[in-house]
């Protein structure tokens, strides 16, 4: 069946960005924004006295450009500024009942919320509150659990570090440690599994680095869609003649080539950059094995070139001066068979090889990864799997080279940061009490998949989202669904209405907040957050548009709101913190010597950056050296190897997390629909399957993804693609990794069932 004539499905030809992306914005800005002169947010964005971008967390530039803005972000904020509201008048016409029917695009693009709401039983409708009884009814109902660990204290990545150092510290003069966090569901598996390796749980590289770099790995991330201002980067590391070395099971447009809006020539000409200058379509799941492969190829080399009277292509200065384990590590890879190897990771031998050499010839490399490494049974291993190979060749904590992990949302690191831990450390308690006169837990408390675990066992009582869509993003939205209804308190402060807030408790409240482009009035003086991006860079942001409406506080003024009625006993005076943000960063500084002279450096241009002890070569673990590590494992699907396919979730291009800007997915072909699971054309014949067939995806028994049109696409063999949200469902709530807690969204084993 010809692409054609399936609908809603036609093959893009264009580059990532260009005229394509050009367009998409101007239809945003008309879809959500109008005639509203609030368009000139879009020039304020990432600028020294603007506002963060809400969307990815890749750093800023030098601010060379008026337009410091890529196409996913533009959407984001007219997603967040947008003139429609979501007030009273809407929800006395909509009942719970029928907006639990909408589209998850619908019930965001129904607008701004402008009141504070409370669910009301007896109508089945939102009603609104005034922000006292609100702020009155959650502390009442937190006071009367039996335990503190009743409560659990969720956070998004959009919070500010402000508003997560007083979330953080409420929930501690609360008495629990029970912090989901929706880094749980994506880089767990880097916070763990890099200080194991090399001391720290965050990137090492900064953005000037990739001016240096020899050569770039971009591993199980797709750039054209989740973090597009990297692609100018990859542009100029391109242009200067480096290599960039792509592992990814499907092809995606913005590895291939990227046409820079910025740049007139390639607009005028419609030109275009190539990015990738070798694309490899490893087996989903099959990264370690890769990553084992090069080692080898590696090792191989370095014995050969020794044999040859060189001096060998490891640094052994590097490895016998800084680190541990490298000959368990040698004895590992030298022992691991290459039939495997190209099984598990569907690659040749050839290929990886072919990989592993342009790693060798290249003296400063940087390594690239995203959830395509890490949403995996075993993503811990695969993190430390790709520190191994860095190590081999002293490419950690020197200019050129270093590991990049691409964090999602514009401050997930940031709140992790100042706090925002189920697993905090003595050092770090025993500060923040003695700051506060308080007596923190030390009881390690829930993750995200252990917070719902224990809503849906009745262990948990009370939920507070601080942003987010947990039970959309959760995996398993059956049980996460149950869980969340069986509450007493579900508490949700957003910008937007979402399918969380549906699911009511005894007690459900909605506490409609400022965003990010929004100006933070406090006690008449305009206020500026602060937010840290991947490559730990802390800069103040700074909103410049009139509120959506006169009843929206700020995340921190709510949250000192809900304290106040919480924990009335604690001696914190968090009104006069919250009358002036330069007194919240006071008080982190006091917590986080890191953050020394914070409000002074928070206002030199760009900001600074936070020490990360690796990029230095000094190593924060307990023997102060960087640790190479082992893995049992080659293969995600060993044990499971009788399912026909893996399946791994994606994002659309329209997507952003669980937010659906529309239904189309420009760079895969896809318009108008999302009902789609892309396959290998090989697959599909060899299975007697054809593209435009109606499939069940199975995962087991009750797992099943309904209704899906077949569409062939260059992804690697035995692999299959569909859409996260919409495909959680395939996942099982205790299918996840056990060290991180990171669920297995990317590596699902199914079958696919042709429906009649």
């Amino acid at each position: 069946m010809a692409k054609e004539t399936l609908g809603g499905v036609k093959p893009y030809g264009g580059p990532a960005g260009g005229w394509g992306a050009l367009r998409a914005v101007a239809g945003a800005i008309r879809d959500q924004m109008g005639a509203s002169t609030d368009t000139r947010a879009l020039l304020q964005m990432n600028q020294p006295d603007g506002f963060d971008c809400p969307g990815c967390a890749w750093p800023d530039p030098r601010h060379t450009s008026s337009f410091e803005f890529c196409e996913n972000g533009a959407k984001a904020v007219t997603w967040e500024a947008t003139v429609k509201r979501a007030g009273p008048d809407f929800f006395a016409a909509h009942a719970v009942a029928e907006l639990w029917g909408w589209t998850d695009h619908a019930l965001e693009d129904a607008g701004r919320l402008t009141t504070p709401l409370r669910y009301d039983p007896a109508s089945d409708h939102f009603v609104p509150i005034g922000w006292d009884e609100a702020f009155a009814r959650i502390g009442a109902a937190m006071r009367a659990m039996d335990h503190p660990d009743r409560m659990e204290f969720y956070t998004s990545g959009r919070a500010s570090n402000e508003a997560a150092f007083l979330y953080q510290l409420l929930a501690r003069a609360y008495g629990t440690n029970n912090f989901p966090d929706c880094s749980n569901m994506c880089h767990e598996a880097t916070s763990v599994g890099l200080p194991q390796s090399i001391g720290v749980g965050k990137g090492t590289v900064t953005l000037e680095d990739f001016e240096h770099a020899d050569a770039v790995f971009c591993l199980g991330h797709n750039p054209g869609t989740n973090h597009p201002r990297m692609l100018s980067t990859l542009r100029e590391v391109t242009k200067r003649g480096a290599p960039i070395v792509v592992a990814n099971p499907l092809r995606e447009r913005g590895l291939e080539r990227f046409q820079d809006p910025q740049v007139p020539v390639e607009m005028a000409t419609l030109g275009a950059t190539p990015i990738a200058t070798a694309y490899h379509q490893v087996r989903v799941g099959g990264d370690a094995a890769m990553l084992k492969g090069m080692m080898k190829a590696l090792f191989a080399a370095d014995a050969a070139n020794l044999d040859a009277g060189g001096k060998g292509l490891l640094d052994r200065d590097f490895i016998a001066a800084h680190t541990t384990g490298f000959a368990a590590l040698k004895a590992d890879i030298e022992g691991q068979d290459w039939a495997e190897i190209e099984r598990r990771s569907g690659l040749t031998r050839a290929a990886i090889e072919g990989m592993a050499a342009v790693y060798w010839n290249a003296e400063r490399v940087i390594a690239c990864y995203g959830m395509g490494l890490t949403q995996h049974r075993h993503g811990t291993e695969n993190v430390q799997q790709l520190a191994n190979l860095l190590l081999l060749r002293g490419n950690i904590g020197r200019p050129g080279a270093g590991i990049c992990p691409l964090r999602g949302h514009s401050n997930v690191q940031g709140d992790r940061t100042v706090g925002i831990t189920e697993l905090p450390k003595e050092a770090f308690l025993q500060r923040l009490d003695a700051a506060f006169g308080i007596a923190s837990p030390r009881a390690h408390g829930h993750d995200a998949v252990k917070a719902v675990a224990a809503m849906r066992d009745g262990q948990a009582r009370g939920f507070i989202g601080l942003g987010g869509n947990l039970a959309v993003a959760m995996s398993d939205p059956a049980a996460s669904f149950a869980a969340f209804r069986k509450l007493d308190l579900n508490v949700q402060i957003c910008t937007k209405l979402n399918r969380t807030c549906l699911l009511v408790a005894k007690e459900s409240l909605i506490l409609p907040c400022l965003g990010r482009t929004e100006q933070d009035i406090q006690s008449g003086v305009a206020q500026s957050v602060t937010v840290e991006d991947s490559m730990s860079m802390v800069h103040a942001s700074r909103g410049r548009l009139t509120p959506a409406s006169p009843e929206l506080r700020s995340e921190p003024a709510i949250i000192a709101g809900i304290a106040k009625a919480a924990v009335p006993e604690a001696a914190i005076d968090w009104d006069d913190m919250v009358a002036d943000y330069d007194r919240i960063r006071a008080r982190i500084e006091q917590v986080f010597p890191d953050f020394f002279d914070f409000n002074a450096r928070i206002r030199a241009p760009g900001g600074f950056r936070l020490r990360v002890g690796a990029s230095d070569r000094e190593w924060d673990t307990a023997d102060g050296k960087a640790h190479f590590l082992l893995s049992p494992t080659m293969d995600e699907d060993e044990g499971r190897d009788d399912t026909p396919f893996t399946l791994t979730t994606i994002r659309s291009h329209d997507q952003y997390n669980t937010t659906i800007y529309w239904l189309n997915d420009r760079y895969r072909g896809i318009t108008g629909r999302r009902d789609v699971v892309f396959a290998n054309a090989e697959d599909l014949a060899a299975h007697g399957l054809l593209e435009g067939d109606l499939v069940d995806v199975v995962a087991g028994p009750g797992r099943v993804l309904a209704g899906q049109t077949l569409v062939a696409y260059p992804i690697a063999r035995g692999a299959v693609a569909a859409y996260y949200p919409e495909a959680n469902c395939l996942v099982a709530l205790e299918d996840y990794d056990r060290r991180s807690g990171t669920p297995a969204y990317k590596s699902i084993p199914v079958s696919l069932r042709k429906v009649a």
